[in-house]
C-alpha cells in the first residue's frame, strides 16, 4: 500500500471523519480458544458450520442467507437463532489482531456487520452507544435497538435519550449480547434492507452524524447483493469520495461496483493492511 493513502486513512480515523466498516475478513486470525477452528464469520464457513461441517446443496452454498432460510423452513427461525448465539455467544476466540489495532485507534463510530462479540469487547471500559439491527418485528416501525453501555452493563434506550459523544458501535446483522437479535435468513434480509431504504433501520442522530464521512470497507466482500444493499444504505450521505474497498482479486462486478459507488479499491486483505501499517510504523 502507498504511504500516502495510508497517512491519508489514518489523519482521517484520527479525525473521526473515516469509519471503519467491517466485515468477516476483519476476524481472519480469530480461532476457537477450544478447537483452534477458525470463527465462522464468511458465507461459506457460516453454511458449514450451521450444517455440522457438510456442505448444503450447492444453490444453499451461495450465501448463507439463503441457506439459513432453508434451515429456518425445515426447522423454525429459533434454530438458526440458537445456531448464531452458539457460535458468536459461547464459544470463546483469540482475539482478531483487527480489533486489537482497532482497540488503540477507538474511533467515534464503527460499523461492523459480523455477529461476534469483538468489538463491543474493544469498548468494554468506556461508556457506548450500540445500535443492534432487527427485523420481523411489529411491535414497531423501526428496525433497531439502541443500548446504553454504562461500562459495566447494557440498558435499552430510546434514540432521543442518546449521548452524542459517547462512541456508537453498530452491529446491523446482530449480536448475541445483550440480547440474541440477529439479520440470518433470506426473509430477515428482505425486511431490513426494505425499512433500511425506507429510513427505518437507521436512528436520526447517525444520519445527522454520519453525513460527509468517508469508509473503510475491511474484509467486506461485495460480490453478494445482501452484502452490496446494506453498505449502500448505510454509508448514504458519505463524501463523494466514498473511502478505500480493500480486497484482494476483487471480482470484476466489485471493481464496477466498488469504483461506482466512489470507493477507491486497494488490491491488498486485512493481513496485508496490518503488514502495512506496521512497515510505515517502523519506517517512520
Amino acid at each position: 500500500m502507498a504511504n500516502n493513502v495510508i497517512t491519508e486513512i489514518l489523519s482521517g480515523l484520527y479525525d473521526n471523519q473515516v469509519i471503519p466498516y467491517l466485515g468477516p475478513g476483519a476476524v481472519f486470525d480469530a480461532k476457537s480458544k477450544l478447537t483452534h477452528e477458525p470463527m465462522p464469520a464468511d458465507s461459506n464457513s457460516l453454511i458449514l458450520a450451521m450444517n455440522g461441517g457438510k456442505p448444503m446443496a450447492p444453490k444453499l452454498m451461495y450465501e448463507f442467507p439463503r441457506a439459513a432460510m432453508n434451515q429456518e423452513l425445515k426447522r423454525g427461525r429459533n434454530y438458526v437463532s440458537q445456531f448464531l448465539d452458539k457460535t458468536y455467544g459461547q464459544i470463546q476466540y483469540t482475539r482478531a489482531s483487527m480489533h486489537d489495532w482497532l482497540k488503540e485507534w477507538r474511533p467515534k463510530y464503527v460499523v461492523d456487520v459480523n455477529r461476534d462479540t469483538q468489538l463491543q469487547d474493544s469498548y468494554s471500559d468506556e461508556e457506548h452507544t450500540l445500535i443492534v439491527g432487527v427485523a420481523r418485528i411489529v411491535a414497531t416501525a423501526f428496525r433497531f435497538k439502541i443500548y446504553h453501555y454504562d461500562g459495566s452493563s447494557y440498558f435499552e434506550i430510546p434514540q432521543e435519550q442518546v449521548d452524542r459523544n459517547l462512541p456508537i458501535l453498530f452491529k446491523p446483522m446482530g449480536t448475541p449480547r445483550p440480547e440474541s437479535n440477529y439479520i440470518a435468513s433470506d426473509a430477515d434480509y428482505v425486511d431490513y434492507i426494505t425499512e433500511l431504504m425506507g429510513g427505518f433501520a437507521i436512528p436520526d442522530f447517525l444520519k445527522d452524524y454520519r453525513k460527509g464521512k468517508k469508509y473503510l470497507l475491511l474484509g467486506l466482500p461485495l460480490n453478494r447483493d445482501s452484502e452490496r444493499m446494506v453498505m449502500s444504505d448505510i454509508t448514504y450521505g458519505a463524501e463523494e469520495h466514498r473511502g478505500w474497498f480493500l480486497r484482494k482479486n476483487p471480482t470484476d462486478k466489485e471493481k464496477r461496483f466498488s469504483a461506482k459507488m466512489g470507493f477507491e479499491l486497494i488490491n491488498a486483505d486485512c493481513q496485508d493492511f496490518l503488514q502495512s501499517l506496521q512497515a510505515a510504523a517502523v519506517a517512520a
